[in-house]
């Protein structure tokens, strides 16, 4: 039947959406086991570690408890399984709980408020002790400290754990422009890894400015019984090279991820030489990590025989496959996956991961060697969505301005049933990812699956900045954020609608925070877009620049100019500043308890397109911060910018909505 693009009936509602089955992600195994996280529909949020046992999965946190850590705020490593011996973090107090089988679980660090933090547990047996990350921000007159600490696995450590490296001690209203350097106590540290011996522990360093993709140093240091460090040396990195994932081949050998070639590859260096060296294990002009915001990512791991199994990434599409570290020859295995997240092996034969596919669902995955194919490590929900519903991701490229090739995938209107009206071209709906260093991944998604059944293409796109592309892509941004990107955008609508694949007069733009910037600069500084809708979007640099918390800190300084010599900069790429070149009828979706993006930012813009006679509609959610968690939240910010495209363009959606008040002249 043909029916006007954005009226198409679709199965999938907001609701379905968001109330989506159950979350598996961020596996651990400890013996064959195989442990990771658990976020359910009914837990708002919190996060339950389960193992999976002979009848399926158990419960291995106390009820009630949130294994979560708020290291660096973003988190990451909260947890660590060896010998049945489990560390945990609770996201309420920060502590480390210590939980085994048969034991009541009982916390062994201190109450801090949730000023001390943790992260990236190394359990050590023999030592009766785990290494691990530690955040102090009990002073509030200095940035908040990284160390790495050593933790009685008995308890209490009531001195929070003994330092083994300590990090860099700076009062916050110290002067901001200080050198990267290897010489001075680190700003940041992570993924410490024990060598098999016990005689050795590896970590990664890196100081303000940079950010870890940036330029990282690999550390190696000596430790005595006790597990204090004897001496250390820097034997990879610099402040170019972005140094990943250190993991002991043997007693001897580290190998790790560096990008000194331009592209993410594998390398080992040999400690029993008398001067070390990066040895590349291969070369290719592809991508096999990703830029660290959290620590105790597993981009991949090491086989018995000393094979590497890693994912390559292709024109944003990632292919899992096995890394010969002798002949250097990657060979892809057979999998549907598109993109992987945190793998770990089971077995010689298995190893667990998160798995994307183009048609269904993410899911957490065993994956069997050497064939590639996935099985649910627990049976999902069943996906009943018709076949024909299911857009697959298409890889697009264009030339943007700067005359460099920018990426994303296009997603066409999918119906078994419905079609555009004769001569319709669909409209456009382009998502921006957030970060900016983050990358559009080509996978099936409820919420994307939301536009696309009712008619709509879907451009995502992954501009400059984005991972997955080399070094140098990614460094595109420097400089250039809320120019080069908003240059790719733009460009890309233009390029699909050369091609005539979508209607030019119903393109709309949406994102959420550092997404909703790039689509505030693109309705401001282009003319592009015929509407758009920004999720809590950062309209003022300046405000980040000024306050946020210790890893970000610099990571505008970077991505803009420095703070505040380069405040002339931030200003001119605003678009707070701009609003009088606001063009398009915009959505604004904020919520009212948001520290990143004050609410009176959004009402400014609000009243900046009533005085332009623009149509617009503001939408506040009481209570809620910079991103929108509770479930009626999410599907009534769905919902409305769904209305608000369909009084925008014209068109009635078959869905029984609430319309949202649109404000017009």
């Amino acid at each position: 039947m043909r029916v006007p693009c954005g009226s198409w009936p679709s199965p999938l509602s907001a609701r379905d959406v968001y109330a989506a089955d159950t979350v598996r992600a961020t596996p651990q195994v400890d013996g064959g086991s195989v442990y990771w996280l658990e976020a359910r529909p009914a837990d708002a949020g919190r996060l339950t570690l389960v193992r999976l046992g002979a009848d399926g999965p158990v419960d291995v946190s106390p009820g009630g408890m949130n294994v979560r850590t708020r290291f660096q705020e973003y988190g990451g490593g909260a947890y660590a399984v060896s010998g049945g011996l489990v560390l945990a973090v609770d996201f309420a107090t920060q502590q480390v709980w210590r939980i085994v089988e048969g034991e009541e679980p009982r916390a062994v660090t201190p109450a801090s408020g949730g000023a001390v933090r943790y992260s990236c547990f190394r359990i050590d047996h023999r030592r009766r002790a785990a290494f691990c990350l530690r955040e102090d921000q009990r002073d509030e007159t200095v940035e908040p400290v990284a160390e790495l600490v050593r933790l009685d696995l008995d308890g209490p450590n009531d001195d929070f754990g003994t330092v083994v490296v300590a990090g860099r001690v700076r009062p916050r209203d110290a002067d901001r422009e200080l050198p990267a350097t290897v010489d001075s106590p680190p700003d940041f540290l992570s993924d410490p890894v024990l060598s098999p011996d016990g005689r050795r522990v590896a970590w990664l360093s890196w100081n303000h400015p940079g950010m870890a993709w940036d330029g990282t140093w690999l550390h190696v240091g000596t430790l005595d019984e006790t597990g204090d460090l004897l001496d250390s040396r820097v034997v990879a990195g610099a402040v170019d090279e972005a140094v990943e994932q250190p993991r002991w081949l043997d007693d001897d050998r580290l190998t790790f991820l560096t990008d000194r070639s331009g592209w993410s590859n594998h390398a080992v260096v040999d400690l029993r030489d008398e001067t070390p060296t990066t040895v590349p294990l291969h070369t290719e002009e592809h991508d096999f990590g990703v830029p660290r915001w959290v620590p105790d990512i597993s981009s991949y791991d090491v086989l018995p025989d000393g094979r590497l199994l890693t994912a390559r990434t292709v024109d944003g599409f990632q292919a899992l496959g096995v890394l010969d570290p002798g002949t250097g020859v990657f060979e892809v295995l057979g999998s549907p996956l598109t993109a992987v997240h945190d793998i770990r092996l089971v077995d010689g034969s298995r190893a667990v991961c998160r798995g994307h596919f183009r048609d269904r669902p993410a899911e957490l995955v065993t994956v069997e060697l050497p064939t590639g194919q996935p099985s649910p490590v627990v049976d999902p929900a069943p996906f009943t969505l018709d076949p024909g519903f299911v857009s697959a991701p298409e890889a697009v490229s264009w030339t943007s301005e700067d005359g460099a090739t920018a990426h994303g995938f296009l997603y066409l209107p999918a119906h078994p049933e419905a079609e555009p009206t004769e001569g319709e071209l669909p409209p456009l709906l382009v998502t921006l990812h957030g970060g900016p260093t983050a990358a559009a991944r080509p996978a099936w998604s409820d919420q994307r699956g939301f536009w696309t059944s009712r008619g709509f293409a879907v451009l995502d796109v992954n501009y400059a900045g984005s991972t997955g592309y080399g070094r140098a892509y990614r460094k595109r941004l420097d400089g250039a954020w809320g120019v080069a990107d908003v240059a790719d955008v733009a460009s890309g609508v233009r390029h699909l609608v050369a091609e005539g694949r979508v209607d030019p007069r119903r393109v709309a733009i949406t994102g959420g925070s550092a997404g909703g910037f790039t689509t505030l600069a693109c309705l401001v500084f282009t003319d592009a877009f015929a509407a758009g809708a920004s999720h809590f979007g950062i309209g003022d640099l300046a405000t980040l620049a000024r306050d946020t918390h210790k890893l970000e800190s610099r990571y505008l300084w970077g991505l803009v100019a420095p703070w505040p010599q380069g405040e002339e900069v931030y200003t001119a790429r605003s678009p707070v500043h701009h609003l009088d070149r606001l063009s398009a009828p915009l959505i604004l979706l904020q919520g009212t308890d948001d520290r990143v993006v004050p609410p009176a930012q959004a009402e400014q813009m609000a009243e900046a397109l009533r005085r332009k006679g623009l149509p617009f509609a503001l939408v506040m959610f009481e209570g809620e911060g910079h991103g929108f968690r509770t479930l009626e939240a999410q599907v009534r910010a769905l919902e409305s910018e769904l209305s608000f495209y369909a009084q925008v363009f014209g068109f009635e959606p078959a869905d029984d909505l609430e319309p949202v008040t649109v404000e017009r002249p």
